[in-house]
């Protein structure tokens, strides 16, 4: 009898942890929200359903004169014609207002500017403001129902972060492509004055230029802006894997100036740096002054050619790049720390920001 319940016993004890096993492999992990059933670990459906509304086609029409030569060549007077060429481009909807954050390579020259939303709408749109040193413009549509995007802060973005392009691809509207952050702070293009670029692995071709990054939540990171080609023109060729954008956080800040003042007001020092090495310091980089701008608030304050600056308004100097790009966001009027090392001596500035005009350095 007892080795009977023996033979009994162990397969069905064998059989309870087989389920148990069974359950922890393909049943639990199905409670967790994870689709397991084609070997996908997540879908990003639902944050490009939250993210898709928001963002437009555009499409630009411009006239081009152009001369021909009449078919009997003996005047050989030229004769002026007109064409239209047009161009296509993607947009993100910013307010219920209407107003649309694009890049200003998507509109430039353009004499007439169409909006083609998510939900089949259309509309003809104005230009509120540009800003050629982030090539960010700013339009204006009026429609009803209007949905805006929502936003991440991008300053928190990490490599590795899931993104999603979402634009208007080769006229193909509203096209979504996935990959991930692949850098941050990317720079040296010489395109623009201010580089500070997202880049990612999330394929974009023309036409995505001006449309929206995403993150896994559908919240806006960034504009797309270019691809990097062998010639690394502004939203053109063909890409290679790496896709760079404007991070939202510059794009708003540029938007909403554009809005208010017709302009982007910068901050400005009126200082030339170039980064250098800390002597005797586990600093990193610093800031030597190689000019001083006559009349400028760094005159104003005190700095001279020759100083290094080691921290503005309490904070080491990390960057020089993205120093200076904070000093531009700071409003004239706002009072700005800055210590300094001169001949062994440490000292403490105050400067006054001015507001950089067209001709000002970026410092």
């Amino acid at each position: 009898m007892r080795e009977t319940l023996k033979f009994i016993a162990w397969p069905a004890i064998a059989g309870v942890l087989a389920a148990l096993l069974i359950l922890d492999r393909w049943v639990l992990p199905a409670e967790t929200g994870q689709d397991h059933s084609h070997g996908a670990t997540a879908s990003y459906s639902s944050a490009v359903n939250r993210a898709a509304p928001a963002v437009v086609n555009i499409y630009t029409a411009k006239l081009v004169s152009t001369n021909t030569v009449p078919l009997f060549p003996e005047r050989f007077r030229r004769l002026p014609r007109q064409r239209i060429e047009r161009s296509l481009g993607s947009g993100v909807i910013m307010s219920k207002e209407g107003h649309i954050l694009t890049n200003l390579h998507v509109i430039a020259g353009a004499d007439a500017i169409q909006v083609l939303l998510h939900d089949g709408r259309t509309a003809n749109a104005v230009v509120i403001g540009s800003d050629s040193a982030t090539d960010l413009a700013v339009l204006k549509i009026d429609l009803p129902d209007l949905i805006p995007a929502k936003l991440a802060d991008s300053d928190k973005l990490r490599v590795g972060d899931v993104v999603l392009a979402i634009g208007n691809p080769l006229g193909f509207g509203h096209s979504v492509t996935q990959g991930i952050v692949s850098g941050l702070g990317r720079w040296g293009l010489q395109l623009n004055t201010y580089e500070d670029y997202i880049q990612t692995d999330a394929m974009i071709h023309q036409g995505n230029s001006g449309g929206a990054l995403v993150d896994a939540e559908g919240r806006l990171v960034g504009i797309n802006t270019l691809i990097y080609t062998s010639n690394t023109q502004a939203g053109s060729g063909t890409g290679i894997g790496i896709s760079l954008a404007i991070p939202s956080n510059l794009a708003v800040y540029v938007m909403q100036d554009l809005i208010d003042y017709g302009e982007v007001i910068r901050g400005w020092l009126g200082v030339s740096v170039e980064p250098v090495q800390v002597p005797g310091s586990n600093q990193q980089q610093a800031l030597l002054v190689i000019g001083v701008a006559e009349s400028s608030p760094a005159e104003r304050a005190g700095l001279q050619v020759g100083d290094v600056i080691t921290q503005i308004d309490g904070k080491l100097v990390v960057d020089g790049r993205q120093t200076m790009h904070k000093i531009a966001r700071l409003r004239p009027g706002e009072s700005v720390g800055i210590s300094v090392q001169r001949d062994q001596q440490s000292l403490e500035l105050r400067a006054v920001v001015g507001a950089q005009g067209q001709q000002s350095p970026a410092g």
